[in-house]
């Protein structure tokens, strides 16, 4: 008998296979190329102890024998071969695990008070609070969980319910990411509690979404972008608002409702997403324009015809999942930003977003300051010094969405609010 597959914590009287690699890594995500060797056969999904083999000579390890320094989880399928929980020399435990959780609640609750200004939240931020390779968002009583890692998903059932305990949350919905099998080699079936609803009703600051689970990106909504929705509606009265790519109408139902936009027109591909928005709309008694369409070829429409607005959100889907679109997910970036500056009126405002975290923030700054310059090649083929964008200020994910120094991955969106003359 091994630490096998499923088990939150090892069992203390089943021997644990040791992975070797050369340093210590404080990085949770411990990729294959770096492991020098493994011992004792581990399976996928199985617990881990990590040793490092280059240590320097003490008193107390004079040999300079491998140091035993973290208890991870094991997948040799995937590129990402053992994920780090715990940093220490005893085996992990059930009270390890609740630590982690109360650290997470208590950052939401306590030190940010979110549940003041909704029922909808990240919970659990993946490697930032301790779970590398699950994100786990609250909607009400419902917990909606998207597993990147096999050792996650296997687990998150268990996780799940010790949350429950904590909140009081009554329902749990367990989905792999989109990538699951290429990335994790293995192939997963979704679940969900008995008697999970199909939809919630949530609602922020004084806006109401329904949020039908299952149907779309992420776990259902984008919590992350909060903070920008409270901001658009600070801007938005009397003004006229295009929401391109707007999914389920987070931020064009934000500018009607709370921000008591003038005009407010939404465009996606996505006519499942178009569903939820005109939903949102009518829940919220509010007149939102929703048009089912390609952003590129909208706002190319748009331009031709010489129509602008006061305030352009753009916020595409991730258009950049792995190095080798980096470069094609870049240009569209650009293409988009472009034909989104061209739409604002001068003095107006754009919000432009970027969740591709291969993108990093120096890279989108380049973005923008790219398609600025862009706006002013005309068709006979002359030049102007193109539109200028002043950034008034720069955000990332709302605050349930903290970045780990020692992951700055998990720092993954930037959100650039615009002036354009």
């Amino acid at each position: 008998m091994h630490n096998s597959t499923n088990a939150l914590v090892p069992n203390p009287s089943a021997p644990i296979a040791r992975v070797y690699m050369p340093r210590p890594s404080r990085h949770p995500n411990i990729f294959k190329k770096r492991i020098d060797r493994t011992e004792g056969n581990p399976q996928p999904g199985d617990w881990v102890a990590v040793y490092a083999t280059d240590v320097d000579p003490t008193p107390a390890n004079p040999d300079n024998q491998p140091q035993l320094f973290a208890y991870g989880i094991y997948n040799p399928r995937s590129e990402v071969a053992v994920r780090l929980y715990f940093w220490q020399s005893r085996l992990p435990s059930s009270e390890d695990w609740d630590g982690l959780l109360q650290n997470a609640v208590e950052l939401r609750h306590q030190i940010l008070q979110i549940p003041k200004s909704t029922n909808a939240y990240r919970l659990i931020h993946g490697e930032s609070d301790g779970f590398p390779g699950l994100v786990v968002d609250r909607y009400g009583d419902c917990l909606s969980a998207e597993a990147f890692s096999l050792g996650m998903a296997q687990r998150a059932p268990e996780i799940l319910d010790r949350m429950h305990r904590f909140l009081g949350t009554k329902h749990s919905l367990i989905s792999a990411s989109p990538q699951f099998s290429s990335q994790e080699g293995a192939i997963w079936q979704d679940s969900k509690s008995e008697d999970f609803p199909p939809y919630a009703t949530i609602q922020e600051n004084q806006v109401k979404y329904r949020i039908h689970f299952g149907t779309g990106h992420k776990t259902g909504f984008f919590c992350d972008q909060r903070e920008n929705r409270a901001i658009l509606a600070h801007h938005a009265a009397g003004k006229s608002v295009l929401d391109v790519c707007c999914y389920s109408g987070g931020f064009s139902v934000a500018a009607a409702k709370s921000g008591g936009a003038a005009e407010v027109v939404g465009v996606d591909l996505d006519e499942e997403a178009l569903v939820m928005a005109k939903k949102n709309a009518d829940i919220n008694d509010v007149r939102v324009r929703y048009i089912h369409a390609d952003a590129f070829a909208y706002m190319r429409d748009m331009a031709r015809n010489n129509k602008q607005f006061d305030i352009v959100v753009l916020d595409p889907p991730k258009l950049i999942r792995s190095r080798t679109e980096l470069e094609e997910g870049t240009r569209k970036h650009i293409d988009l930003n472009r034909l989104a500056i061209q739409l604002v009126k001068p003095g107006g405002i754009l919000l432009t977003c970027c969740c591709a975290g291969l993108l990093d923030g120096p890279a989108f700054m380049q973005v923008v300051q790219t398609a600025a310059r862009a706006t002013g090649n005309h068709p006979d083929g002359t030049r102007s010094r193109g539109r200028v964008v002043q950034i008034f200020e720069t955000r990332s994910a709302a605050m349930d969405h903290p970045v780990a120094t020692h992951c700055p991955e998990t720092g993954y969106l930037k959100a650039y609010w615009c002036r354009i003359l």
